[in-house]
């Protein structure tokens, strides 16, 4: 089943397409991979997918919602979960406390207040097991590693238990041992049924991981199919080598 499509998406800033009439369609169970050059609109799309920025034109159908606008405080409701490409996290509040706002989805004062719900706190030490990060829940995120601090942003968007995921790079920076980490989170995530979309530059991810495959340059899809079929294409290999 298709669980997110755009139709002739648009995102201008000052007259100039950043995203411009762009369709994809993201399934239930699978890997889709964005990908393209520097600056070709990848987190801009996500940006306004996740309403992060207003859409200046088009749909988005969430299941079977269909949407002209989306605020970032509907994400959550419509099922969906994010990651930045530069962390945002609360680096005075301890790990734990970082999960335990994600958890709730309350205001943080409530989300300390309930903190000691048993059920909380079981499903937050989980998922900082998950990422690793167990032995870190009492240290400030600002004490962190970049690194860790990729790691606790992906464990917040896992505890959200979302629908629809979207992973702006999360391997850049990582260890190879984290980047095994997080390669398995996204296969079980759709081992489990979930749509995840990927924004990477590392080919040779792409190739492991995506089911499926949208290029972008200039914020237009210039090609898709699956990551054998249109890394091979010369007009893809152009837009990234710029011959």
């Amino acid at each position: 089943m298709t669980a997110l499509v755009t139709r002739k998406l648009e995102k201008r800033f000052l007259g100039v397409h950043a995203v411009d009439h762009v369709d994809i369609a993201c399934k239930d169970g699978s890997i889709t991979a964005l990908v393209g050059p520097n600056g070709s609109g990848k987190t801009t799309l996500i940006n306004t997918i996740t309403g992060i920025l207003p859409m200046d034109g088009g749909e988005i159908r969430v299941g079977e919602r269909t949407l002209t606008r989306v605020r970032p405080t509907d994400a959550a409701g419509l099922g969906i979960a994010r990651t930045f490409q530069n962390t945002r996290l609360i680096g005075q509040m301890s790990v734990l406390d970082n999960i335990l706002l994600a958890l709730t989805e309350r205001s943080v004062w409530r989300a300390l207040f309930e903190r000691q719900g048993q059920s909380h706190l079981d499903a937050a030490e989980a998922v900082l097991r998950r990422v690793g990060l167990s032995e870190k829940r009492h240290a400030n995120a600002e004490e962190l590693s970049y690194g860790q601090r990729k790691l606790l942003e992906i464990a917040r968007a896992l505890s959200m238990r979302s629908r629809i995921y979207f992973f702006d790079e999360p391997f850049a920076g990582l260890f190879p041992e984290m980047r095994k980490v997080v390669a398995e989170i996204l296969r079980e995530l759709r081992a489990g049924g979930a749509a995840v979309v990927l924004v990477e530059h590392d080919m040779d991810l792409i190739r492991d991981l995506a089911d499926f495959c949208y290029v972008l340059d200039s914020g237009k899809v210039i090609a898709e199919g699956t990551p054998e079929q249109v890394l091979k294409e010369p007009h893809v290999i152009e837009a990234y080598l710029g011959k």
